[in-house]
């Protein structure tokens, strides 16, 4: 069994490591959905090295997700109005299919529940078919669509997915 830990990122110098990690997932895995442009325009807008470190400032917690001990992915969340923001859950392609995300998740609802938190939420590209297939498994349900711009001519096109979190 793969040993999986969440390593929770507490020093600045990390964030450059996260933003590294970014890079590689997202342009492996959204070029194709979402074209190699807006994939850059938003590393930069929201996984480089000020932004990240703007997000942690207003309450985001950042983790690695490591697999044994390499760093396989990262994930963040926000809880904000008695409820979780899962912002971001990336793993790199070569770590997928291995229980990553679903440890994370597992790990996103413990939080949940110690926190008084009921319901988990996230947005993902309506064209990101595996990946709304694996949140269907994990117990996420589709609550609506949106549509956000997010400036230079570009617009993230998600659906909003949800999660109860057990009692």
């Amino acid at each position: 069994m793969n040993s999986i830990r969440i390593v929770p990122i507490t020093e600045i110098s990390h964030i450059q490591e996260v933003c590294q990690l970014a890079e590689e997932i997202w342009m492996e895995h959204y070029e194709p959905i979402i074209g190699q442009e807006q994939v850059r325009y938003m590393i930069e807008k929201f996984q480089s090295p000020e932004p990240v470190k703007e997000q942690i400032e207003s309450g985001y917690q950042y983790y690695f997700l490591n697999s044994r001990d390499e760093k396989a992915g990262y994930m963040a969340f926000k809880l904000e109005n008695g409820s979780m923001f899962l912002s971001k859950i990336y793993v790199a392609k070569r770590y997928r299919k291995q229980g990553i995300a679903a440890a994370a998740l597992t790990y996103a609802e413990e939080v949940c529940k110690s926190s008084g938190v009921s319901s988990m939420w996230l947005t993902v590209n309506k064209y990101n078919s595996n990946s709304i297939a694996a949140y269907n498994r994990l117990g996420f349900v589709t609550i609506r669509e949106q549509v956000a711009d997010i400036g230079q001519g570009y617009v993230m096109d998600d659906y909003v997915m949800e999660k109860v979190i057990p009692e």
